[in-house]
């Protein structure tokens, strides 16, 4: 049964990889390629809600999986208001994984290729 006092937002909304048509709500300069699940929940923390994450197909790619988040309505905040600010914080986070990901890999490459201490080539 529906739940009218929570506001769902699915994956694809944000998913630059997507047409309007097969359900993307977010112009493609604020959209993300590909989004997770665990990236919209993080984003949906930041601004301030507690999500509900899961796993589904969207009605109009049944074919494929993806998820949704199931957030508590906040008075004076409209779904289409907060699509747009999701949007925003899904960026953010997708930034700082990807950073992330990338000074880790510099510093994985950088151990490997410095010289062990102790050792003096002859």
């Amino acid at each position: 049964m529906k739940d009218y006092k929570r506001i769902i937002l699915w994956i694809d909304y944000f998913n630059s990889s997507l047409s309007r048509k097969d359900g993307r709500r977010v112009p493609l300069s604020r959209s993300v390629k590909d989004p997770k699940l665990d990236e919209l929940v993080d984003a949906s923390k930041r601004l301030g809600f507690d999500p509900e994450p899961q796993e589904a197909r969207h009605p109009l790619r049944m074919m494929v999986k993806s998820g949704y988040v199931s957030l508590e309505k906040k008075k004076d905040l409209r779904k289409v208001q907060l699509i747009d600010q999701m949007s925003k914080t899904l960026s953010v986070v997708r930034g700082e994984r990807t950073a992330a990901s990338a000074s880790q890999e510099t510093s994985k490459g950088k151990s490997q290729l410095a010289p062990q201490h102790g050792k003096k080539p002859h």
